[in-house]
């Protein structure tokens, strides 16, 4: 393919709004444009990368049996209501004004959900993997990072629908594994995670997660024992508070000025152990006061879980006094002024010789007993791992908290959408019961995005072959000039793209300076570098853009080189 006749617009500057390397570099190297908040049009280059993408997905999906759909993204939003997910979803879905009773679709398991009801009668007809690769949309609030975080993205999403429990795990293990190959086949360097399931529900899930210090995902891990996991459930092997030996009285203390944790250490030498944060919030409406050790943060996601609600938020001000009479820094389990559930983290269940707040400004109790002095209604891991914890598995190394991008997520299911929405089948005995679902999903553009993160350097994008554009970068020096290069150029052209290897042909009448810095930052697996100098000793360059590493290798043995070097990367 002659560049000349390609549009690929490169920019020399990094545009001003641009802030990750994958943003800056898609702009760059003229695969998308953004044409407004959040929205992105994919230019020529970018848009054989993302077809590249989608024939691995396709190919990865179709291996485990997977039946491609076409399913719209304009959906009644009746469907949405049967399953609750329009309040869950919230702000997030796009709604339409001017046709009541339409939305755009963030995700497809309900729409998936209507058509098995349709037409699966019988175990027999299970199981089903049903997959899709679609445009999808998201009112996300806070457009940034290019294409990592948009409002239009391309998202593979596929379906497992079962007959057996058993069955799901099959097709759940299927989809992980078809995952670990996508991925490994686009050149990415991933781990998996437990994680939460949020407002898709379900038994269990693992996220696909890319390391990165852009990722908006935080997850714990340890490389020795392949421990890894979402922040939203991960553990670590923490030590419980001891029980005191002396256990006196709860007594009321005045505390002035002490409106944190850290205060109450250094003005009156409580020690960390002995202090319990409490923290009141609305799980479904319902008041809650959770009760935490020392400075151990909230985990909303744990909370959540642990209350089986499907929205939790923090009080405010006026909520937090009108609730317990007090203001924050001085809340506590004793003697609030409305009666509300309390629970605690697990790190305080029978502990004694606690300092928590009194429930009444500038006072808090000390030497509370939990099992004594307060009516806790249960005992929860609600914590948020640290870095330099040890991890659970027992392996005594500390781990990692770490940023990450997700690039994939898969959920169990079970039968949350199909007993919504009346999609059974009749077992064997001819009693009728629910699908069991399971739901996969891969964003299309991170993948891209991901992988320029991981792969690139100052000068540019570094591209591995199965998802470049193109996987060598001719680059003729001089060809006005010389009739030699210029026949030497098109002939090893054909002779490459015999051979199934794509050529993308720069000649253009611009100076070896200019065609080196587009190369580089275009990115191509391989350049091959074609001038009068090394050409009238019948020899021609190959530069492997990965490695920088430079052979100069005669004309006829060129095209056998390149090839060993697309296969070896």
């Amino acid at each position: 393919m002659l560049q000349s006749n390609l549009y690929i617009p490169t920019l020399k500057e990094v545009p001003n709004d641009a802030q990750i390397p994958s943003h800056q570099l898609m702009l760059r190297g003229a695969m998308v444009r953004q044409l407004g908040s959040g929205i992105f049009s994919y230019l020529p280059l970018g848009y054989k990368v993302a077809k590249k993408v989608m024939n691995i997905i396709r190919e990865e999906m179709d291996a485990i049996g997977g039946q491609e759909f076409h399913l719209p993204a304009l959906n009644p939003i009746e469907i949405w209501e049967q399953t609750g997910r329009v309040e869950a979803m919230g702000d997030v879905m796009f709604h339409i004004k001017n046709r009541e009773g339409l939305v755009l679709a963030p995700t497809h398991e309900e729409i998936i959900t209507f058509h098995a009801r349709q037409h699966i009668k019988s175990y027999r007809d299970l199981p089903q993997i049903w997959y899709q690769i679609q445009t999808k949309f998201r009112n996300e609030p806070r457009p940034k990072s290019g294409v990592l975080r948009g409002r239009q993205f391309t998202m593979k999403d596929a379906y497992s629908l079962d007959n057996s429990w058993e069955g799901l795990d099959v097709s759940y293990n299927k989809h992980a594994e078809a995952y670990r190959n996508i991925y490994s086949r686009c050149g990415l360097k991933f781990f998996v995670v437990g994680a939460s399931s949020g407002a898709m529900g379900g038994s269990a899930s693992q996220e696909f997660m890319v390391e990165s210090p852009y990722g908006e995902d935080t997850c714990a891990v340890c490389e020795d024992s392949g421990y890894a996991a979402n922040i939203e459930v991960a553990t670590s092997e923490i030590a419980p508070i001891e029980r005191l030996t002396d256990n006196p009285e709860v007594e009321e203390f005045p505390t002035p000025g002490a409106r944190t944790i850290n205060h109450l250490i250094e003005k009156f030498s409580i020690p960390l152990d002995r202090c319990a944060k409490s923290v009141v919030c609305f799980a479904d409406g319902k008041p809650y006061l959770v009760l935490m050790s020392g400075n151990d943060e909230l985990n909303e996601s744990k909370l959540q879980s642990a209350l089986q609600a499907t929205a939790i938020r923090h009080a405010d001000e006026t909520e937090l006094f009108d609730l317990t009479g007090a203001h924050a820094g001085s809340i506590g389990p004793i003697n609030l002024k409305t009666p509300m559930t309390v629970i605690a983290d697990k790190r305080l269940e029978n502990v004694n010789g606690l300092v928590s707040g009194a429930n009444k400004d500038k006072f808090h109790y000390r030497n509370i007993d939990m099992s004594r002095d307060c009516k806790i209604e249960g005992y929860y891991d609600l914590r948020s791992v640290k870095g330099g914890e040890l991890c659970p598995t027992g392996c005594g190394k500390e781990l990692r908290v770490v940023n990450a991008i997700e690039v994939g997520h898969i959920f169990k299911l079970g039968t949350k959408y199909s007993q919504a929405l009346g999609a059974t089948f009749l077992d064997d005995s001819g009693v009728e019961n629910p699908i069991i679902m399971g739901s996969y999903g891969i964003g299309v553009e991170r993948i891209i995005a991901c992988f320029i993160e991981q792969s690139h350097d100052e000068k540019g994008i570094m591209f591995v072959p199965s998802i470049a554009p193109y996987h060598v970068h001719l680059l003729g020096l001089g060809i006005k000039k010389s009739d030699a290069v210029k026949r030497t150029c098109e002939q090893l052209e054909i002779e490459l793209q015999s051979k199934n290897i794509e050529v993308l042909y720069d000649d253009r009448d611009v100076s070896p300076g200019v065609k080196f810095n587009d190369a580089d930052l275009l990115g191509m697996p391989i350049q091959l570098i074609i001038g009068e100098k090394n050409l009238s000793a019948g020899n021609v360059e190959i530069k492997n853009r990965i490695t920088g590493e430079r052979h100069v290798v005669s004309v006829d043995d060129s095209t056998d080189l390149i090839k060993k070097l697309l296969v070896s990367k």
